[in-house]
């Protein structure tokens, strides 16, 4: 046995929130893909949206989401696993029938056959809790707004004396 001081410990990183929703008929199905709750989480950190779901992944600025908003539940056919619409390129990264969130993007981005130059205009994703990932959003577009222009859009500038 090895004496615990001799082991390598690593510092347990924070997993990445929001977290995917698994219905579980679909988590069998979907590991087949290599689609786990293990291999799939959003971060939203530094000014930047990165969404990993199995081996597929997005990473775009937040300043590129132009809007996050609740949608669902969905039709099963429609929802589960790695998804392309056909009718406007929006990928779907679904591991639950009951709702998620759909993003939009300023600049389509890669995502589902990346190596072909398909670009997606939308993303949804199917997290545990929707509200809190287009909360986490919104607060991230606005800051970076912030961070980016401190003055503020309407600033009239100084204010001259009485």
């Amino acid at each position: 046995m090895i004496p615990p001081y001799g082991r390598l410990h690593l510092p347990i990183l924070d997993p990445p929130q929001p977290v995917f929703r698994f219905d579980t008929l679909a988590r069998p199905v979907l590991a087949l893909l290599g689609v786990r709750p293990a291999t799939c989480g959003i971060r939203v950190d530094d000014g930047l949206l990165d969404v990993r779901f199995g081996r597929w992944r997005v990473r775009t600025p937040i300043a590129n989401v132009v809007s996050a908003a609740e949608s669902g539940p969905f039709a099963a056919w429609r929802a589960l696993g790695p998804r392309l619409s056909l009718a406007d390129r929006g990928l779907t990264f679904g591991s639950s029938v009951r709702g998620g969130v759909c993003l939009t993007f300023h600049d389509p981005v890669p995502g589902l056959l990346a190596w072909t130059g398909l670009r997606h205009p939308s993303l949804t994703v199917t997290v545990a809790r929707p509200a809190s990932l287009v909360r986490q959003l919104t607060l991230d577009r606005a800051l970076q707004r912030l961070l980016d222009d401190p003055a503020g859009v309407d600033d009239p500038g100084p204010v001259p004396p009485p």
